[in-house]
């Protein structure tokens, strides 16, 4: 086994997964996953720069999590950052400094390795179950960029398009540097329409809806599963591989664009730095299993970090 660390940065979070890795299975034993909300792309799709002060709140959590891979003793470490660093003029800033405190330099991978990582990390537990038809569709929604993958066992067909949760909500609620609580049907309008123009570009190149199975990643995803459920905090077991209808996402989906602030910071389940942008990755969702004809959606924890994770043990 090798000890191997995955970084895994986006738009909206950071993660961190140290796990014991079999390099000829590329089975992983979890010793610790952490996850913290620093919205690097803060104001990316706007200025085309990542903000002073979400490198630093960047920087900070790396901080964090180097002192972990440090007293766990990992091997090797691997650092991937995603949209929101793709996008900025100034990602220099960024490469510079968690070189400085992690000793790797970050790698801003493409949208379709992103995809890649992100199919790996979903489905090699899938394998063999026979409750689960091929070809898979897995949709990673982030913060800056949503994900799709077709295949089976390996990647047929990849892309990612620039609609997340944080850059739907900056692009189409925020007024006046304010989000606009609860927003109003014109900007609910706008927003799916910004979503539907991207799905007819994924179609282009991805067969979405030859796709057996949907499997649905990342936070946004993972926080309609834990309100499908009623959960009263969030539950990662409970929400590994937990199924909900696409009439559940649909009033998830209605509820959230009408509530307010302090009504979705008060479900149990919600991550105080999802608050402001559920709305968006809710409605991304719904929107995708319209889409492709999807009655439900398997949601997995497994993801992209996962997916890393897995190709650094195969090259230890």
């Amino acid at each position: 086994m090798t000890r191997v660390a995955a970084v895994d940065c986006g738009t909206n979070s950071i993660r961190l997964l140290v796990a014991d890795a079999d390099p000829r299975t590329g089975e992983l034993v979890d010793l610790e996953r952490r996850m913290t909300i620093v919205r690097l792309g803060q104001g990316v799709d706007r200025t085309g720069r990542l903000a002073p002060e979400a490198l630093e709140r960047t920087f900070a959590a790396c901080r964090e999590y180097a002192a972990v891979v440090k007293e766990l003793g990992a091997q090797r470490l691997r650092f991937v950052a995603t949209s929101a660093s793709r996008d900025a003029e100034n990602r220099d800033a960024f490469v510079r400094g968690v070189l400085d405190i992690l000793g790797v330099e970050p790698e801003v991978v493409t949208g379709e390795q992103e995809a890649e990582f992100s199919f790996t990390g979903a489905t090699k537990e899938l394998t063999g179950r026979d409750d689960l038809a091929r070809p898979y569709l897995v949709v990673d929604i982030g913060g800056g960029s949503t994900e799709f993958v077709v295949g089976d066992d390996r990647v047929r067909a990849a892309c990612s398009v620039d609609v997340g949760c944080v850059r739907m909500t900056e692009r189409h609620l925020v007024v006046d540097g304010t989000v606009t609580d609860p927003p109003t049907e014109r900007q609910i309008a706008a927003m799916r329409a910004d979503v539907e123009a991207a799905l007819d570009l994924a179609e282009r190149t991805v067969p979405l809806r030859e796709a057996r199975t949907l499997v649905g990643l990342a936070g946004s995803v993972t926080t309609v599963a834990a309100i499908a459920q009623g959960l009263p905090e969030y539950d990662s077991a409970a929400i590994h591989h937990s199924r909900v209808s696409r009439e559940q996402v649909g009033e998830i989906t209605g509820r959230l664009l009408r509530s307010t602030h302090a009504e979705r910071a008060a479900i149990g389940a919600m991550h105080p730095g999802r608050v402001d942008v559920i709305g968006a990755g809710a409605l991304v969702l719904l929107a995708i299993m319209e889409r492709v004809g999807a009655q439900e959606v398997v949601v997995s924890e497994h993801d992209i970090l996962d997916g890393i994770a897995f190709h650094t043990a195969l090259k230890s």
